[in-house]
């Protein structure tokens, strides 16, 4: 299985998803197509949502791929949701075990079934959610309901396979903390957060998968908590109708019992100073990480979407940051980052790839002050328009497949729980404006907020 961890690595990694998609094309202006989309809305495709009454959304978008669909469960349980002290990496734990098999599929039997519909199936888990995904032949939409309705609602595993899977999840940990940039996020984690769950990472603590081998009997708990349908969506896109979805979940799903479990999840005091942590290590390329406390993602205000246009503007290759860091004064290999999408207040990072030590202090003091610049000094109105339309556009152009139609949909049901938020929190980007990147900079950028990560030869950071 793929694991999707926050901020794992350096580049588009570690920006937002349109972030991302954007950086490269923020100065251009706006082609036609981008155009068309600031005016109607976002997703180009038709969204058909209802809720069954045991509170299983299902959602259909017919999208023009013949013969193919994807089926998708986001289940909104992450590493957010391991509120327990030793309890945390249980998430993650169950993106593995739930391929283990149920009395009617064994694990054998499901990869076979899977094969003879021409279907690939994975799964990912982050701090908010697990998704499960499957693609495959649409004519035989049935028989992945019934597959997937069976492992979520049967799911059977002896205490055995329980122990096997926590030792694949040990090495798994083993073979991720062996990068630097898995053990900066996780100590830049601990170091931010004192109380809410974010302060762990979706693998969790070290101590409690070590000694996950011994907790069979909360994985049961966990499960029973969390694989319930008020915390589910079924999600299904390409060649497919809204009736025979909809049939097909009230089929297959419509008994599934509806749990009571709500995770009670602390909220994050208030950062009154910067903080600070460390990796040495002389033979690694030096790093500067900047993260700010962040607010949680939003369809109705305008700070996510502010923030997230600024570090686009920020970072873009044609940037005066990045021109002066990186084409000019070539002290910096990479720079970049953005806000991450999470359910609750969060960080925004930015990191920058250091060509020399000596030059870490230097390459941060430039960051800064490109922030406080933002906080005194409006942006282009003209910039800030084609930024905006490279966002959207660099969005349209992601939704060519169905897999990645229900991606982009996926992410927003995980946040909000509804798929409509999409075309919510798009729409906001045309509503930002030059004051709303100066406001959101004097807000969140402030050194009380601020928690910083390096990877250097010395003992202190070299800052």
């Amino acid at each position: 299985m793929r694991h999707s961890l926050p901020a794992l690595l350096l580049g588009a990694a570690l920006l937002s998803a349109p972030a991302a998609q954007a950086q490269k094309k923020a100065a251009t202006k706006a082609t036609s197509p981008a155009a068309t989309a600031a005016a109607a809305p976002a997703f180009p495709y038709p969204i058909q949502q209802r809720q069954l009454a045991n509170g299983l959304q299902v959602v259909t978008v017919p999208f023009d791929s013949p013969g193919l669909a994807s089926f998708f469960l986001v289940v909104r349980a992450g590493s957010r949701d391991e509120v327990e002290p030793g309890h945390t990496g249980f998430a993650h734990f169950f993106e593995h075990v739930m391929f283990r098999g149920t009395e009617k599929y064994s694990k054998d039997q499901y990869n076979d079934v899977l094969q003879s519909i021409g279907a690939s199936a994975n799964a990912n888990t982050s701090l908010d959610r697990t998704v499960y995904h499957m693609t495959g032949n649409a004519r035989m939409l049935e028989k992945m309901f019934e597959v997937e309705a069976d492992r979520f609602q049967n799911l059977k595993y002896p205490e055995h396979d329980f122990k096997a899977e926590a030792g694949a999840v040990k090495g798994e940990y083993t073979k991720n903390s062996a990068s630097l940039y898995t053990q900066l996020n996780e100590k830049v984690a601990d170091a931010a957060f004192d109380k809410h769950t974010y302060e762990h990472t979706t693998m969790g603590f070290f101590k409690d998968i070590v000694d996950m081998p011994n907790q069979y009997e909360y994985s049961r708990t966990f499960f029973d908590r969390f694989y319930r349908p008020e915390y589910t969506t079924l999600l299904v896109v390409g060649d497919v109708k809204p009736d025979e979805v909809n049939k097909l979940a009230d089929k297959y799903f419509a008994n599934w019992k509806r749990g009571s479990y709500q995770p009670s999840i602390q909220p994050e005091p208030a950062q009154t100073a910067t903080r600070s942590v460390h990796i040495q290590n002389a033979n690694f390329p030096p790093m500067v990480s900047l993260s700010y406390r962040a607010p949680a993602f939003s369809d109705q205000q305008k700070d996510f979407p502010a923030l997230d246009i600024l570090t686009t503007m920020l970072f873009a290759e044609n940037s005066p940051l990045y021109e002066k860091l990186v084409v000019k004064e070539q002290k910096v290999r990479f720079v970049g980052g953005g806000p991450n999408y999470t359910r609750d207040p969060y960080l925004l990072t930015m990191r920058a790839s250091v060509v020399k030590p000596a030059d870490m202090a230097y390459v941060r003091d430039q960051i800064v002050q490109a922030l406080d610049e933002l906080k005194t000094k409006p942006v282009d109105a003209k910039r800030l328009a084609d930024t905006k339309s490279a966002l959207k556009y660099g969005f349209l152009m992601g939704l060519d497949a169905p897999d990645q139609v229900a991606n982009a949909l996926a992410q927003f049901i995980w946040l909000t729980g509804d798929a409509n938020s999409l075309n919510r929190y798009y729409a906001l980007y045309d509503q930002v404006t030059p004051q709303d990147i100066q406001a959101a900079a004097q807000k969140y950028f402030v050194p009380e907020h601020l928690t910083v990560g390096t990877i250097g030869p010395n003992a202190t950071g070299g800052l």
